[in-house]
């Protein structure tokens, strides 16, 4: 409710004058649409200024946690499991996002250390359903060049 009808009331802006709109982002995200959130969230690393972007995937991760978190949603980084870290898990009432990022890697290679280091089983008795998804950065870009998804 804070973000739909007062956020733009104090903020002097409506939703739709801002090309993330935050309402969508946080629809996609709590129905399980990734590849809509994923495209907002392209979006939004290419209108960030290339001055304010880093060369280092600490970089967008870290944005990536501020926004999943400031959003609501129960967000960790560096997600420790008895065979590694995982980069970011979002979790929503009825979805778990397992997240590996790469930075001037492949999509493919996040996912397949997602799968080779068994990220996803400390969630394999929760009954939300799991999705497990590669990213890649790009520095030429600066912002997010390709994602990969698996269910379960």
């Amino acid at each position: 409710g804070f973000i739909r009808f007062l956020l733009p009331f104090y903020s002097g802006t409506s939703q739709s004058d801002s090309a993330f709109e935050i309402v969508h982002f946080v629809r996609e995200v709590e129905s399980g649409n990734i590849d809509a959130f994923m495209r907002r969230l392209q979006s939004f690393f290419a209108d960030t200024p290339y001055e304010l972007a880093r060369d280092l995937e600490l970089h967008y991760q870290n944005v990536l946690f501020i926004v999943f978190k400031l959003l609501g949603f129960y967000t960790q980084a560096e997600y420790h499991t008895s065979n590694g870290r995982v980069d970011m898990v979002v979790k929503t009432d009825r979805y778990i996002y397992v997240m590996e990022f790469k930075l001037e890697g492949t999509a493919e290679e996040a996912l397949r250390q997602i799968n080779e280091k068994q990220y996803a089983l400390p969630f394999a008795a929760d009954g939300r359903t799991l999705y497990k998804l590669g990213v890649n950065f790009s520095n030429a870009t600066r912002g997010i060049e390709k994602w990969v998804v698996e269910c379960g």
